[in-house]
């Protein structure tokens, strides 16, 4: 199995500069996945990610919507499709199986669901639960500060780090730090991560 994230960018013609998202964006998905065969930006602010270790597809959808939300004015829907591979492309656009049509066939809906991050396996009761979970988080996470957003994302690159040692990354002090988790809810985010692995282990 492997797992796919599609993903689009809300409010990408309102940015003046557009390249300051998309080198975020570059960033983010090159540290995701270094091989640039497994991502792709087209179509202006769309975009697709393969994540072959699956229990990760979840964290690494945070990690881009928080690199996104770092730019003020702008978020991002998320798309994740969970399942097999039958088919590896020169690049990711053009691979084929369950995984890439799930990615698609959600990415259609979230407009009209207006829900920025939903996912689709082979099993319909742990997408109606992990679909849920999802909803529930994105009240905190649509929401996110631009300070909140930074905090998520550094926490997610050094996630040995203490607090006092990420501080030092952003000069700020240890209370600060604490705060911005708290206001970001990152501690309940990574326990729907642990949630998601542990549903994802089922399929």
């Amino acid at each position: 199995m492997t797992s796919v994230i599609t993903g689009d960018i809300i409010n990408s013609r309102k940015q003046k500069e557009p390249e300051v998202w998309i080198n975020s964006l570059k960033k983010v998905l090159s540290k995701i996945n270094v091989e640039t065969k497994y991502w792709e930006i087209y179509r202006g602010d769309s975009f697709q990610i393969e994540i072959k270790d699956y229990y990760t597809s979840f964290i690494a959808a945070i990690y881009i919507k928080a690199a996104i939300k770092m730019i003020k004015g702008l978020d991002v829907r998320l798309a994740i499709g969970v399942g097999n591979k039958t088919y590896d492309g020169n690049d990711v656009t053009e691979s084929n199986g369950d995984a890439f049509v799930f990615s698609g066939e959600i990415m259609e809906t979230l407009k009209k669901e207006k829900q920025n991050l939903r996912i689709k396996t082979k099993n319909s009761e742990i997408n109606s639960e992990l679909n849920l979970y999802f909803k529930l988080a994105l009240i905190t996470m649509d929401n996110w500060s631009v300070n909140s957003a930074e905090i998520v994302k550094l926490s997610i690159e050094n996630p040995k780090a203490l607090q006092s040692e990420l501080g030092k990354l952003i000069g700020i002090n240890q209370n600060a730090i604490s705060n911005r988790q708290k206001r970001a809810h990152l501690e309940e985010i990574l326990e729907l991560d642990l949630m998601y692995r542990h549903k994802i282990s089922l399929l």
